[in-house]
């Protein structure tokens, strides 16, 4: 996410790659994003977190009941890009080396040679994250979190561009494990996907049937990682304005105290931290740059904040037990909160 950013800056690969036009690039996303809209129907939201974490090189978590096309969604978007795509489907047996790989003995060449697991990819899809061990879900976090894994005491380098779309079923808790706040503090957004309306299924089957007798229609487009980085480095432009920058802040030190949450205070356990702070900023950047906008709006903020910030948030045991949900508070915040 914002250390993803901060690293890009660090290496140099944003500065780097000589950046195709603008007006190319928005193109081009404008193309991936229609081909994934046409393939997913009433999905326009969860589509356009997928290109926001694309654009700032986020991680994504999401959650929803089972045949909601979190998984087709994520396939689709890989259809799209000409990089490398993985899929991990998670369960409690799985071990760390499953997803980092591991090194074996060459007999023939008296040394041990690293084989890659599926880590090494630029999109990773974890399916069914939390039926994931602890000790696989600390892997999963040193991957998100440093771009890196660690095997028999080396260090690899993932590639660039690199990003985790993980998906969780919430109806379904037997053999799972919940995920530590370290790791939900990686995920840029934590999206929820909801049933369809009746109009939008009547579409669904419509699609589906389709493509069961003819031949699903390719994607528009298929972005090299050279484009994404490029896009990344025009969308880490957009700019916000002191005001805007104001309005974060004041909005994410509410989940902390003041007086314009005095009352909500007390159901929060832990508040967000300054990394939520910056998601919420990136976020906004790409969505803005999406959106044809060279400058991060209110409308920006107040779209993504419930995404951006709610895992980040926990509620104390008395919260929990009256049926107050994260989401419901960062509501009510964006309520009380106003830009100036």
């Amino acid at each position: 996410m914002a250390r993803g950013a901060e690293q890009a800056v660090a290496r140099g690969t944003v500065g780097a790659m000589p950046p195709m036009p603008d007006d190319a690039g928005r193109a081009r996303l404008h193309a991936l994003r229609t081909g994934l809209e046409a393939g997913l129907i009433g999905s326009t939201g969860l589509v356009e977190r997928l290109l926001i974490g694309l654009l700032t090189g986020g991680h994504l978590l999401i959650e929803g009941a089972p045949g909601l096309a979190k998984t087709r969604a994520v396939k689709r978007l890989a259809d799209g890009l000409d990089t490398g795509f993985a899929r991990i489907q998670c369960t409690p047996d799985l071990m760390p080396a499953d997803l980092t790989g591991t090194t074996v003995w060459r007999p023939d060449g008296g040394r041990f040679e690293f084989l890659a697991g599926p880590l090494f990819h630029s999109l990773v899809l974890v399916d069914e994250v939390n039926r994931a061990p602890p000790k696989v879900q600390s892997a999963l976090l040193e991957a998100m979190a440093e771009r890196q894994v660690t095997v028999a005491g080396t260090t690899h380098a993932l590639p660039d561009p690199f990003m985790v779309v993980a998906t969780q079923n919430p109806i379904e808790h037997a053999g799972t494990f919940p995920l530590p706040e370290a790791q939900l503090d990686r995920f840029l957004l934590h999206v929820v996907v909801e049933m369809p309306d009746e109009a939008s299924e009547r579409r669904i089957l419509d699609l589906v049937e389709g493509e069961l007798t003819e031949d699903v229609a390719p994607m528009p487009v298929r972005l090299t990682a050279e484009e994404l980085r490029a896009a990344r480095a025009a969308a880490l432009k957009t700019h916000v304005s002191p005001a805007l920058k104001d309005f974060l802040v004041r909005l994410v030190a509410a989940t902390r105290g003041g007086p314009a949450a005095a009352d909500l205070r007390g159901a929060i356990e832990h508040p967000v931290s300054p990394r939520g702070t910056l998601a919420l900023m990136l976020a906004g950047k790409a969505r803005a740059y999406l959106h044809g906008r060279d400058h991060v709006t209110p409308d920006d903020v107040v779209a993504l904040a419930p995404d951006a910030l709610a895992h980040r948030l926990a509620l104390t045991w008395r919260a929990a037990a009256e049926g107050q949900t994260t989401r419901a508070l960062v509501a009510a915040l964006l309520d009380r909160v106003h830009p100036l």
